[in-house]
């Protein structure tokens, strides 16, 4: 069983995966427990907009790959630990209603997740998570690419959500108990 560095520490075996998220100063972190429900690459266009706009600040590290997908690890909400350095979370949102929040570690501008507030999962920027516990298992919303350059067929690419995705996230809710705990930060 191989076992996964973070941050100068050791994960436990890839099964039981566990570590810490961190910004890139290392004031506001988090720890998540288990494997993610999944390991995307986002191309809507809600992604794409928010990590431009988080580009533009000073110090700020890109979410936005050169092919202009958002790699997330969706975490269950109930495996992600309190938050140290949450007074330094900023909360972004593309419109005043939208159901979907962004935080941004303020001390160094790095962002950390996303979080659709309905659902029981936390979106986690793949680059917070060193060593990243899981292979990448999905592309979706490609339809919203701007740069229509063919993808790798290394895994599945969906023109909008994959059905396989969704059903993991089921499974996921049903064995938290259909709950939506809320993420303390």
């Amino acid at each position: 069983m191989e076992r996964l560095a973070c941050h100068g520490e050791v994960f436990m075996t890839e099964e039981q995966a566990s570590g810490r998220c961190s910004c890139r100063c290392g004031r506001v972190a988090a720890t998540v427990t288990g494997k993610p429900i999944l390991h995307a690459m986002c191309y809507c266009s809600s992604c794409r907009t928010a990590g431009l706009a988080f580009a533009q600040e000073p110090g700020a590290p890109s979410v936005v790959g050169s092919d202009g997908g958002t790699e997330l690890l969706l975490y269950r909400k109930d495996r992600v630990g309190r938050f140290t350095g949450g007074e330094l979370l900023r909360e972004h949102r593309l419109t005043p209603t939208s159901p979907t929040r962004r935080l941004v570690a303020t001390c160094c501008n790095t962002p950390m997740f996303l979080e659709f507030t309905r659902g029981h999962w936390l979106s986690i920027y793949a680059d917070r998570v060193p060593g990243n516990v899981t292979p990448l298992d999905v592309r979706i919303m490609t339809g919203d690419r701007v740069d229509k350059t063919p993808l790798p067929n290394d895994v599945p690419s969906f023109a909008t959500h994959s059905a396989k995705a969704m059903m993991k996230l089921l499974a996921a809710w049903a064995a938290m108990g259909f709950r939506k705990p809320k993420v303390v930060w």
